[in-house]
């Protein structure tokens, strides 16, 4: 440190420097003994120059590590976060005065650069997806399927994401449509395409289409059963498993007989191009597909639909049976799980951020704390021996909030691994229990207070009500 025109000041700004470097490297939520393994070496390290070059109270490690503790507690708000900071700061008896307002702390997490969560939420999935590797038939089943966030209505947010044209102007929320693809096997979040209202999911499904290599197989519900998708994929050696789309006639009487209820048929490329398909492509799909079409019956208690019509463009029914085929479909159910955990247990139903770029960060570290849940749960299915399904994983999500305190705070390198191993095998011993058939009637119980709902912007009632009062006067 230099200071040639202060040279009384030199040490105590020197001081400061050490202090801040100190704090600095004691990430805030202490989750970083826990999760460092599971991400790329020097993704969080300071740049040389640039945005993340400076000795700040909100460094990158700090910055990444406090909004990731934000996306572990649902509704856990930055001023939180800057307690927290400000009681490491006084843990460490640093003369540093922390600002108690949360500008700084937002501010840094506005600097934190989206390729890094973007490699920090592959990385996590990596590891799951190794550990949990289990190939179907030789193949490495993805499965994929849409859903809507709702953000904070703020006019930027709006511009960008719509709210639904059945609310009434201000009194709606923006509308953000996203497309995941989760590896069947450990149930990680591989990659995800988002964008409006305007936007199908088929579309954003084919903006993934470059994730797909050779030797994945597709699986998706009706929505994405499109002659077109099938055929790229084809392409580059990815078979599909579709529900059938429920424009397309189930005659189980027509085509090339495979089985009971199984047949092979021959269908033709449809004769518009679809409009977010590039002509190039367009020209690479072939006159016609060769499609297998499958019927079954399910008779599991509680199942709305007794009646499956699956269409694949897995044509051998010797190599792959129905009956498998059918089982195998039955497991994409677990992406409608893997959405409640997001949305539900780790509360991205509602992203809270006020602008289209921050929100694509809070998404993106929401989509990291999930993965690397997903492999410390993972890692305790294959260290004991349990299967990966019943480990719950908001009793996961519960015991790291809790002992990532106490194995970041102890100083003992063998008691730190030993609280990681109570810590897998706490997880390993946490299980949903296995309650076959159970019926869940989609109702609620708790009744909602009595108060009307607001089909009117909220100003509009306030000026109703002042204009009352003036009557009354």
């Amino acid at each position: 440190m230099s200071t040639p025109f202060f040279h009384a000041w030199r040490a105590r700004l020197a001081a400061f420097g050490r202090q801040a470097r100190v704090l600095s490297s004691k990430p805030l939520p202490h989750l970083e003994k826990l999760f460092a393994s599971l991400l790329p070496p020097g993704l969080l390290a300071q740049t040389e120059e640039g945005t993340n070059s400076r000795d700040r109270v909100y460094s990158l490690r700090t910055t990444f590590w406090a909004f990731l503790w934000q996306a572990l507690n649902p509704k856990a708000p930055c001023r939180e976060a800057v307690r927290q900071i400000q009681a490491l700061h006084c843990l460490a008896g640093s003369d540093l005065q922390v600002d108690e307002n949360t500008s700084a702390f937002c501010q840094a997490r506005a600097r934190l650069p989206l390729d890094t969560l973007q490699r920090a939420r592959k990385s996590a999935a990596d590891h799951a997806e190794k550990l949990m590797s289990k190939p179907w038939h030789g193949w490495r089943p993805k499965v994929a399927d849409g859903t809507t966030l709702s953000l904070n209505d703020t006019p930027s947010n709006q511009a960008t994401y719509p709210q639904s044209a059945t609310q009434s102007p201000g009194c709606g929320f923006p509308l953000l449509k996203m497309v995941g693809v989760f590896c069947l096997c450990s149930g990680a979040l591989l990659g995800y395409a988002k964008g409006n209202k305007h936007q199908s999911e088929l579309r954003l499904l084919f903006r993934l289409r470059k994730m797909f290599q050779a030797g994945d197989l597709l699986l998706a519900d009706r929505g994405f059963a499109s002659y077109v998708l099938m055929a790229l994929l084809e392409l580059v050696g990815v078979p599909c498993v579709f529900r059938l789309h429920g424009s397309r006639p189930d005659d189980m009487r027509k085509g090339l007989r495979l089985g009971k209820k199984d047949r092979l048929l021959i269908w033709s490329k449809p004769s518009q191009k679809p409009r977010y398909l590039p002509v190039s492509l367009w020209r690479r799909i072939p006159a016609e597909l060769t499609v297998r079409v499958l019927q079954y019956q399910i008779n599991v208690p509680g199942f709305r639909t007794k009646k499956i019509t699956l269409m694949t463009s897995l044509t051998d029914a010797q190599e792959y049976p129905a009956a498998e085929l059918a089982e195998l479909y039955s497991r994409r159910w677990k992406i409608e799980l893997w959405w409640c955990d997001l949305k539900t247990s780790m509360g991205m139903e509602v992203l809270r951020c006020r602008t289209p770029a921050m929100v694509h960060k809070e998404l993106e570290m929401y989509l990291v704390g999930y993965n690397l849940i997903r492999g410390l749960m993972a890692e305790a299915a294959v260290i004991h021996d349990q299967p990966l399904d019943r480990i719950s994983f908001k009793g996961s999500v519960d015991a790291v909030r809790q002992f990532s305190p106490l194995i970041a705070t102890t100083r003992s390198s063998k008691k730190q691994k030993k609280l990681v191993r109570q810590l897998l095998q706490t997880l390993a011993r946490d299980l949903v229990p296995n309650r076959p058939g159970r019926y869940e009637p989609r109702a609620v119980k708790r009744r909602p207070k009595p108060y009307p709902l607001l089909n009117k912007p909220r100003r509009t009632y306030h000026k109703k009500m002042l204009g009352k009062k003036t009557t009354k006067k």
